[in-house]
């Protein structure tokens, strides 16, 4: 398993459990299909685009009070969104 596919599913793991939802539940959230995080887990792969895509769904959506897990990037901010 690469990197930035451990990454993602760190991320998922740790957004369901703060979220009190199920993983197939968060992929159906971030991809619109409920097996593609357990597929990621498996061996499968996704394209540079969906994987940014689903950080920064993640960053957008991060649960208030959860510190974003440590050696992860997390995408800055667009400021033309901010105002």
């Amino acid at each position: 398993m690469t990197t930035l596919v451990n990454n993602l599913l760190v991320l998922a793991d740790q957004f369901a459990a703060a979220t009190k939802r199920s993983r197939a539940r968060v992929s159906t959230l971030v991809f619109n299909d409920g097996k593609r995080l357990s597929r990621l887990s498996e061996g499968f792969d996704i394209g540079t685009r969906t994987f940014e895509a689903a950080v920064v769904w993640f960053s957008d959506h991060w649960p208030e009070g959860l510190d974003w897990p440590e050696g992860i990037p997390r995408p800055a901010r667009d400021e033309t969104e901010a105002a």
